[in-house]
Order: C-alpha cells, then sequence, then structure tokens
C-alpha cells in the first residue's frame, strides 16, 4: 500500500486549475475557519444544506470574479438592464449576506457553548465586541467584516490572492522548479532546523532566513497585485514633478517599481540573494511593496506573509519538486487583476522522508 501511494505521488499531479484550485482553495479553508471554526471541504463528511450553500457561493464567485464589467465602460447598458455581471453581483450579494446571518445567528444561539472554548471565532469576537457596544457592531456591520476577510471567497481577496499566487509562483514548482540550486539551499535548511521528525511550524519561519529571502525575491519578481489600491487626492498636489488636480484617482505601478533597472540589478532575475541583508538597505524597503504602504497597505500582510511562509515550507521539507522536462516553467501571467500564472502548474513531487508521510 505504501508502494502504491508512492507510485501516485510520482505522478504529475493535476493542474491547479478545474473548478476549484487547489491552493486557493486550502486559502478558503483557513479563512473559514478562522471566521466561523467550520470546515466545508474536509472530503470526508457529505454535503449538509449548508456545505452545499457555500459551495455555490463559491462556485458562482469564481464565474463572476475575473469578468469584465462591461457597464462600467458602457454606462448606457446598465441604464437598459444589459449588465447581466452588476446583477449577477447583486443576486450574490443578496445569497452571501443570507449564508453570514445564519452563520452569525448559529453562534449566538450556542453563544454559552462557546464561552468554554479555549479558541474563539472572528464571530465569536465579534458578538463579545456587539454586547458592549450594540450601536458600533450590529449583525450589519459583522457581515461586512467578514466579507472583508473573505470577499466573497474569491480571487479578489487581497489575503487569498497573495498567498494563492505567491505559492504557486515561488514553491518548489515554479521560480524554485527554475532555480533547482535555490530550491536544495531551502530544503538543506529546513533539514537543518527543523528535521524530519516533525512538520515546521509558524514560530520556526524566523529562523528561515534562506526561505523569508525566497519569499521576498518571489514577491518582488511576480507581484500579486501589480498596481496598487488607487489613491484619490484630496487635494492639489505635485507627484513626480507634474500637478495633479484634487479628485484624480492616482495608481502605483509596483511592478514596474520593483522591476526598475535603476534600482534593482538584473531586475528581471531571480536573485534572492539580494535580500539576505534586506533590513540593513533602506533603499530597497521603499522600493519593494508587494503590499502597499501606509494606511492604506494590504491589512491582511502578516497573515499572508505567515501563511505562505508556512505553506511554502511544508512543500519543500515534505517532497522533492521536479519539472517534467528540461523546459522551463513557464512563469507568464494572465490579463487578470492579480497576475496568475497563464499556464497551469504541472510538475513531479515524492516523499523526501517516510517520517514524514505520517502528515501527508
Amino acid at each position: 500500500m505504501l508502494h502504491q501511494k508512492r507510485r501516485r505521488l510520482r505522478q504529475p499531479p493535476p493542474p491547479f486549475g478545474g473548478k476549484t484550485p487547489r491552493l486557493r482553495l486550502h486559502m478558503m479553508v483557513m479563512v473559514m475557519v478562522m471566521i466561523g471554526g467550520k470546515q466545508y471541504y474536509d472530503g470526508v463528511s457529505e454535503d449538509s444544506e449548508e456545505r452545499t450553500r457555500f459551495k455555490e457561493i463559491v462556485a458562482e464567485s469564481f464565474k463572476v470574479s475575473g469578468a469584465t464589467n462591461i457597464g462600467d465602460f458602457v454606462p448606457v447598458l446598465r441604464w437598459i438592464g444589459m449588465d447581466k455581471i452588476e446583477s449577477k453581483l447583486k443576486e450574490l450579494q443578496v445569497k452571501t449576506d443570507n449564508f453570514m446571518q445564519d452563520l452569525i445567528d448559529e453562534h449566538r444561539r450556542s453563544k454559552s457553548e462557546k464561552k468554554k472554548q479555549m479558541n474563539s471565532t472572528l464571530i465569536d469576537v465579534l458578538l463579545e465586541l456587539q454586547e458592549n457596544g450594540p450601536q458600533n457592531y450590529k449583525d450589519e456591520i459583522i457581515r461586512g467584516m467578514m466579507q472583508v476577510y473573505t470577499v466573497i471567497f474569491s480571487t479578489r481577496d487581497a489575503v487569498s490572492r497573495y498567498k494563492h499566487v505567491s505559492i504557486d509562483n515561488g514553491m518548489g514548482p515554479s521560480l524554485l522548479l527554475n532555480n533547482p540550486d535555490a530550491l536544495t539551499k531551502a530544503q538543506a535548511e529546513i533539514d537543518r532546523q527543523i528535521g524530519h521528525s516533525r512538520l515546521v511550524d509558524d514560530s520556526d519561519l524566523p529562523h528561515l532566513p534562506y526561505l523569508q529571502a525566497v519569499i521576498k525575491e518571489t514577491f518582488r519578481v511576480c507581484p500579486v497585485g501589480p498596481m496598487l489600491v488607487p489613491y484619490e487626492l484630496s487635494k492639489v498636489c505635485t507627484v513626480g514633478g507634474y500637478r495633479v488636480p484634487s479628485g484624480t484617482m492616482l495608481f502605483v505601478n509596483a511592478w514596474a517599481i520593483q522591476r526598475d533597472p535603476k534600482i534593482w540589478q538584473d531586475p528581471t532575475k531571480f536573485k534572492h540573494e539580494r535580500f539576505f541583508d534586506f533590513d540593513g538597505k533602506k533603499e530597497l524597503s521603499y522600493a519593494s511593496m508587494p503590499f502597499g504602504y501606509g494606511r492604506r497597505g494590504c491589512p491582511g500582510e502578516s497573515l499572508a506573509l505567515r501563511v505562505v511562509g508556512l505553506v511554502l515550507a511544508s512543500l519543500i521539507q515534505c517532497f522533492e519538486w521536479e519539472r517534467l522536462d528540461d523546459e522551463m516553467v513557464d512563469l507568464t501571467g494572465a490579463p487578470e487583476l492579480s497576475m496568475p500564472k497563464a499556464q497551469p502548474l504541472v510538475a513531479r513531487c515524492r516523499p523526501r522522508a517516510a517520517e514524514l508521510l505520517q502528515y501527508i
């Protein structure tokens, strides 16, 4: 049986595409466990009515999240009722609100039992705050905060995008597959710090500087959001010598800044060594901005970095990765907001140590 399992793992895995890409699904599962303490994709339990509703919402969100809303460019279509994307988004919003409200009501009913548990979910924390400030934490506000984390469970979620795209690009099967020496060194660092007797934990991440450099270079070469969150100017100002009137929408091209040859040496090459002394290079700290800066920076930066590091380290620790042939992995981005890979990732993998099979 073990031999059969090893043999299956040696076969090329299916692409991270299909109806629900595995990495993206993994991120949605983690977010929903943090929000409501529930697992909707465990692969074991049968689908209940609640699971079916959730999966339908996820499926619909994937269909509309990457679609272009023509009504934004041709407003007349919206006026005559031909803006199908907007109408689908409204219907999806109603379904999502109802689902979230049912989840809130369920946690409110079982509140007395929840108090006995050590681990509280996001809903539990917000309901507790609701008792002390009912006007500031109405159910409508709680639903909104829940959807900030999930953003209808789709690729529009900043945290999910960063984790999904960066792991897809930066783990063994992509940038590291194209740079096998870096992959070997990352594995050696993990073996030296953690070994094979246990899985890597998030508390181990600060002790893996080589892995951290790989992640930072991945965000630089393949930024998840090439254009940062837009800024609307509240007053007239000067940007780069140009007078910009108030009310102007200003976009920051992070992709261009992070590949600027005036700042970065060999900007198109994957050179993670440049981040070994990143904290001591203040000029680079302002030139690498995958999460933005200031008050408008991504609120999920800490969560994204921790999960990306943990998942990437686990994949490197548990598996040997290799390309299907001598051809380099295609890193061409798709024409979408979050720049996922245009071609699905396919690679070979096999367990690295028998001790780790229990965790796979």
